[in-house]
């Protein structure tokens, strides 16, 4: 499985276990300038930015490896363009699914309020 494809189907699998929770998929892949979020979605009125991070491996799964500053600086960004784009007040929240595929299984852990925009 090529990197791309194991990316996509992180997302596929995620998105189908946010929708188990209770979320509402808004949006995919969306971009803004040379940054995008995976998933955009909506659960008690929170719109929630949700990077998926797909891996073979658990081997270095911490959050805060996955995902440095200047990633979540750009996820902030696109999640400040989405959010006035489509005229929402509604609060927003930074989480991230960690999804490990491999032959032997398939695991998926949702991190909420995984990372906060810093001021």
């Amino acid at each position: 499985m090529t990197k791309e494809e194991l990316g996509k189907l992180g997302e596929e699998l995620a998105c189908e276990m946010l929708s188990k929770k209770g979320y509402f998929i808004k949006k995919r892949n969306y971009r803004f300038d040379r940054a995008e979020v995976d998933i955009i979605a909506e659960k008690d009125k929170m719109i929630v930015f949700v990077e998926v991070k797909a891996r073979e491996s658990d081997y270095l799964s911490d959050a805060a490896l996955l995902v440095p500053m200047k990633k979540q600086k750009q996820i902030i960004k696109a999640a400040d363009a989405y959010l006035k784009e489509n005229d929402l007040d509604n609060e927003g929240r930074f989480d991230i699914v960690i999804a490990i595929i491999n032959s032997k299984y398939k695991k998926l852990d949702h991190l909420e309020d995984a990372f906060y925009p810093t001021l």
